[in-house]
């Protein structure tokens, strides 16, 4: 009897279905945004910040939806890589209002950095292949000021000196309209080297050494930018370049400018389009990025030059959970004709591309393809608030290291040029691997470091240190 009156008030006791409705209406209900709070933006202007939000006041959301939303925004606003730390999150006005509340703790933007550089491509190929020469270090002052007048402009001047005389001037406008959609970016150059990379043997740069300048080269160039979306940006450069070298370079190399040329003017026309949807730009754990480069040197003035060239790029990285990451990227090549100035070649070891292992060369080719894959297990992260430190804006420290093992591939087809002379064919016209272990090591101001072990396919070994991401 007992049994049958304590099962009927569990029944009665249970949610009905209705109830469970309700429950659920008011835990996604639909709200409108009231206001949006920026706060810790003592030089940023709001609208750069506002830019980035998928909402704005007045719109109306799904309180489950939001809470989806603002994550994504808060990557943007720190994908602007102006800030610290960004904290967004909404705060209840009434059942049916909200605040967006937008947090940032802004960087240090002015860096008169001095210039003790090496002039060669990276790190291991001035320590294996010319003997760590300190007469190869570049010096000076690159004074960098970002977020110029607080609208994500940047300022760039190089002054060097030592093995490459260099002046530069570079002027990045985001947005110069209301909608922040249009940008414009203005680039001088001006350099005079003292040593040069004249030629290539067993895809190895040769270089020349003289007391005067064996190089002068100027230029500049002017790009508009169309941030159509959040994630994706179109980039049309018009440059122009006016090179000269002394009668040696050319007696060396004949192929330098080609037939025996110490002059090369021409103009470059320049598209390239940018899908961003990775979740940290500076070191990506999640999403995928998808760019398309194409461009024509040579616009029917000057001198005789003519080259189309197109690159398409794909990375992907996926989040395995607990603290393992797997990355992938991909990039082909081409251009066209196949017969160019030795200046104008390219492949595998220049624009940051190459196959590990292999940093110490220069393998060039009219085509190229590439796959690189990584595995990773973050090992350590801690982020330091350094209360002593005199300047806000480097009291935060954060410090990330991963474990990593990676496997590359690429190929590389040979210039005609080359094959024709029977130099510099061991790595071109062949599958290309290599395969290792190492540590990265991520911390403030998007800093990273990359200690590699790297074992290739033509049965080499080594070590090798980087001081940039991967891809």
């Amino acid at each position: 009897m007992w049994a049958l009156i304590f099962g009927l008030f569990g029944i009665a006791a249970q949610p009905t279905l209705a109830d469970t409705a309700i429950e659920s209406s008011i835990k996604n209900r639909v709200v409108s945004i009231n206001r949006v709070i920026i706060i810790g933006n003592k030089i940023t202007r709001e609208k750069i910040i506002s830019r980035e939000l998928t909402l704005k006041p007045g719109d109306t959301i799904s309180t489950t939806r939001l809470e989806k939303v603002l994550p994504q925004d808060q990557r943007k606003i720190y994908n602007l890589r102006l800030f610290n730390s960004v904290t967004v999150r909404w705060l209840e006005v009434t059942q049916s209002q909200v605040d967006l509340l937008i947090e940032v703790n802004e960087r240090w933007y002015t860096f008169p950095v001095p210039i003790f550089e090496l002039s060669d491509r990276n790190f291991n190929e001035w320590w294996q292949n010319y003997d760590h020469d300190f007469k190869r270090v570049n010096y000076g002052l690159r004074l960098y000021q970002y977020n110029f007048r607080g609208r994500n402009e940047t300022l760039r001047l190089t002054a060097q000196f030592g093995f490459t005389r260099r002046f530069e001037l570079s002027y990045r406008i985001p947005y110069i309209d209301r909608q922040q959609k249009h940008g414009l970016i203005f680039d001088f150059n001006f350099s005079e080297p003292k040593n040069l990379g004249y030629n290539t043997e067993d895809h190895k740069l040769v270089f020349k050494e003289g007391r005067k300048v064996l190089k002068t080269a100027k230029g500049f160039g002017v790009t508009y930018t169309f941030r159509r979306s959040f994630y994706e940006t179109h980039s049309f450069n018009f440059s122009y370049q006016n090179n000269h070298v002394v009668d040696s370079i050319a007696i060396l190399n004949p192929n330098y400018y080609g037939n025996d040329r110490v002059n090369q003017i021409y103009g470059a026309l320049t598209y390239s389009f940018n899908s961003e949807h990775r979740d940290v730009v500076a070191y990506p754990l999640k999403g995928y990025q998808f760019t398309v480069f194409a461009q024509k040197v040579g616009l029917g003035f000057g001198t005789d030059v003519s080259q189309w060239e197109a690159n398409i790029t794909y990375a992907r990285y996926f989040d395995l959970t607990k603290n393992f990451y797997l990355s992938n990227f991909s990039s082909a090549y081409l251009s066209t004709p196949l017969h160019q100035p030795y200046n104008l070649y390219s492949a595998l070891g220049y624009r940051k591309q190459l196959v590990k292992g292999y940093e110490v060369y220069v393998i060039e080719g009219p085509k190229f393809f590439l796959n690189k894959t990584t595995f990773r297990k973050k090992i350590y992260s801690r982020t330091w608030d350094l209360e002593q430190m005199p300047l806000e804006q480097f009291r935060y420290f954060p410090l990330t290291i991963y474990l990593k093992s990676f496997a590359d591939l690429g190929y590389v087809e040979n210039y005609p040029y080359y094959q024709e002379n029977n130099f510099n064919t061991r790595l071109s016209n062949k599958l290309l691997a290599g395969a290792g272990a190492g540590i990265d090591i991520v911390t403030a101001y998007d800093a990273v470091f990359r200690l590699e072990y790297t074992f290739t396919r033509e049965k080499t070994q080594g070590f090798f240190f980087h001081m940039k991401k991967e891809f």
